[in-house]
């Protein structure tokens, strides 16, 4: 694990951006891991940049998303597919077909979860998977105390974690329910970049660079 500190929220997105688009230029069709969040959105926006300035050209990527929401629509505003079309997919040049979000309102939540396994073995493995990390060590919607050999699953959402997403709600309630890859699937990653910025996330870093591998700190599993 190679721990890099920076000097505020734009220096650690630079550093994030330049490490993707490294890995993109030395394989065109990478496949990529993408979380949501607060946290990614200045990445992304410098990846977006590259990509206006000719410095980034996305039409071999795919990607595959953490999570979303279930019972929302890849249409609603609050979706994660919502989220990435906005700060990064409608800006470059990535296709369609080879974006992958997990179905919120699948009818079969659970043959959704094993569809969307199926589709990340069938690209290949994913080359680089970018992370959050949430106050409470959850990655992905893997919350504290998910089994690490965990695969993409439906997840109960903890009080903690929809009081915190609830802020980006446009309206009613954060669902109680999310489908997510798991931190088995997370951790068959070739490479994996997390990002942390702000005091409340310090703790969950401390957690998980130095404190004791645990399931009540999902990314400890990263040591």
């Amino acid at each position: 694990m190679k721990v890099i500190i920076t000097k505020n929220y734009d220096e650690m997105s630079a550093t994030a951006a330049r490490f993707v688009l490294a890995h993109l230029w030395r394989k065109p069709d990478l496949v990529l891991g993408l979380p949501t969040g607060e946290t990614p959105i200045g990445a992304y926006e410098r990846l977006v940049q590259a990509h206006k300035k000719g410095r980034a050209d996305f039409s071999r990527v795919t990607t595959f998303n953490l999570d979303e929401y279930a019972g929302l629509s890849e249409n609603d505003v609050d979706s994660f597919h919502h989220f990435m079309d906005h700060h990064l997919f409608n800006h470059t040049n990535i296709k369609k077909k080879n974006i992958y979000l997990p179905n919120g309102r699948a009818r079969d939540r659970n043959a959704e979860c094993e569809q969307y396994e199926a589709e990340i073995r069938d690209a290949g493995r994913i080359d680089l998977q970018v992370l959050g990390i949430a106050p409470n060590g959850h990655i992905g919607f893997n919350e504290p105390g998910t089994p690490f050999a965990a695969r993409t699953h439906v997840a109960t959402l903890s009080e903690h974690t929809r009081k915190k997403n609830a802020k980006h709600f446009s309206g009613g309630e954060v669902p109680s329910q999310a489908i997510t890859m798991g931190l088995g699937t997370i951790m068959e990653a070739k490479k994996i970049l997390l990002l942390a910025g702000g005091a409340a996330k310090a703790d969950a870093v401390v957690a998980t660079v130095e404190g004791r591998v645990n399931k009540e700190v999902p990314a400890s599993l990263l040591q």
